[in-house]
């Protein structure tokens, strides 16, 4: 199970929100490609990178700032927030060296596209499934649609995905840990045979301990981002690291 430091841009600045909300923002840090390379040097072996911005306007925005987060990096990112097109796609898997893209809002109003999309860029796409009560938001999380995160994800499964990310949006940034329902819709998707990566409301160690021990029994549960944990200190990523590793072997 791999640990995804996150990295939220909005205006070129590394920031958290809490549930999504736009209007409860803060700041971590004015460059985030500084904190990029300090998540690199503490061991983390990929990013989560979500460009708010391009969220909120269906198009990425923090071109500059996610291409410096790359080259200092010197790690693989994953991006989501405004991939919607084919040339969003495109502009960031092949020029800005984003190792795989998030879609999610044009994954629920684009099946068709979607598809093609995945089999034109097989193992490079993930599917960003944010629930809120169970249902699929989108639009930066501003719309939630009458479809059900499991539903969605159902009809994706037999497609080539390099991820399922799911994130319950009443916990993430509001530090109050993964609770039991959060984790058996993770599993209930990992059934599916789809890889996931748990997102939102990883708090403490403990919590990436019961990640881990689940992923050791469901191997499809193959990664836990981390944000505002990590920014306001109650998660040091090497303890981090150490402790799912212990869990593992």
């Amino acid at each position: 199970m791999q640990l995804l430091p996150a990295i939220d841009i909005r205006g070129g600045q590394c920031v958290r929100l809490r549930q999504g909300d736009y209007a409860q923002e803060t700041v971590f840090g004015s460059d985030p490609a500084v904190m990029a390379r300090r998540w690199a040097n503490e061991g983390g072996e990929r990013l989560h990178l979500v460009d708010l911005d391009g969220a909120k306007a269906g198009h990425p925005i923090n071109v500059d700032a996610i291409r410096r987060i790359v080259e200092s990096a010197g790690i693989p990112c994953q991006l989501g927030g405004g991939i919607r097109d084919e040339a969003a796609i495109r502009l960031m898997l092949d020029d800005v060296g984003i190792d795989r893209v998030i879609v999610g809002t044009a994954a629920l109003k684009k099946p068709d596209w979607f598809r093609e999309m995945t089999q034109a860029f097989p193992g490079r796409l993930c599917l960003g499934l944010d629930a809120r009560n169970g249902f699929v938001a989108t639009q930066g999380w501003r719309d939630v649609s009458q479809v059900s995160a499991f539903e969605l994800a159902k009809q994706y499964a037999d497609l080539d995905l390099a991820a399922v990310i799911y994130t319950n949006i009443a916990l993430d940034g509001m530090m109050q840990g993964v609770d039991r329902g959060t984790i058996n819709d993770m599993l209930r998707l990992a059934e599916l045979g789809l890889p996931v990566i748990a997102s939102g409301g990883v708090t403490t160690v403990d919590d990436l301990r019961t990640l881990a021990l689940e992923s050791r029994k469901q191997p499809k549960l193959i990664g836990a981002i981390i944000g505002r944990a990590l920014y306001e200190g109650t998660i040091q990523l090497p303890a981090a690291l150490t402790a799912v590793e212990e869990c593992l072997t």
